[in-house]
């Protein structure tokens, strides 16, 4: 397993806690992108396809592969992080990395790990949701969230089909008849009301609204889930009425973004 390391935000000064994800190399064996703690953390201002992806590559076989760039959401504040990783070295002859300025510091220890956490890549963070393992801690016993991998925008709103799922909450899916007319994907679930923001502008505060009006007529839950975060406004709203907020990095892993979220993934559907 990955080991947890803490992230500034930029923009608040507050640190994150950030578990690197685990990738399955072609070759089977689990690839972790090598974190550079010596760089400074960025804030996502604007989301590109090509800054995206870094290149990673497979301490076993020697392949480089484009994973989704390590990103955490601020708790505090909102602001979508940028974690920086260190680009793969100069290839040696048995395919692996050359030794370098911290070649065998960080990037090192969490491939070990990875290998350590079993060789069946399966592409999940091996901590679940929020800082570390908090959540397989709660009170709510359920196996590790297996993310999938966001390339597009029906693959967020799988994302959060499966999250939704993932926390208890059964046949979720898109509600037959007109679709709304926003950006936004609207699910739906017997107690849960959700909607999906796979553009890559913060949500705002009537996004966060109209969720929530939507799950007052239907006397359920409402949550939200965005790509790139929210606006202050929207998560002040959402704080007073209770709405729980995640925000997706490209790996698939929704994180909590507000205490009703944390709430939530504590004691499920």
């Amino acid at each position: 397993m990955a080991e947890a390391v803490p992230v500034r935000c930029p923009a608040c000064q507050r640190e994150n806690s950030y578990t690197s994800p685990v990738f399955p190399c072609a070759c089977g064996s689990p690839v972790v992108p090598p974190l550079d703690r010596e760089a400074a953390p960025l804030p996502l201002t604007h989301r590109t396809w090509q800054d995206s992806w870094v290149t990673v590559r497979c301490g076993a076989c020697g392949r480089e592969s484009e994973w989704p760039h390590p990103e955490v959401g601020c708790g505090a504040c909102g602001t979508v992080v940028l974690v920086p990783v260190r680009p793969p070295g100069p290839a040696t002859a048995d395919g692996g990395a050359e030794a370098g300025p911290g070649a065998g510091g960080e990037g090192s220890d969490e491939r070990e790990a990875a290998a350590a956490d079993g060789p069946d890549g399966t592409g999940h963070r091996a901590g679940g949701p929020g800082s570390g393992q908090a959540a397989a801690r709660g009170p709510v016993s359920r196996p590790p969230f297996r993310p999938v991998t966001i390339r597009t925008a029906r693959d967020a709103v799988a994302a959060a089909v499966l999250y939704l799922r993932w926390l208890g909450f059964r046949d979720v899916r898109q509600p037959d008849g007109v679709p709304i007319p926003s950006a936004a994907v609207d699910l739906r679930a017997p107690g849960v009301v959700a909607q999906v923001d796979p553009t890559t502008a913060p949500a705002g505060l009537r996004a966060v609204e109209c969720v929530w009006l939507n799950g007052l007529t239907a006397s359920a839950t409402s949550v939200y889930f965005a790509l790139a975060g929210y606006t202050e406004e929207a998560r002040s709203r959402a704080d007073d009425l209770g709405i729980p907020l995640f925000v997706m990095d490209l790996t698939g892993m929704p994180q909590p973004a507000n205490d009703p979220a944390d709430a939530l993934v504590g004691r499920g559907a």
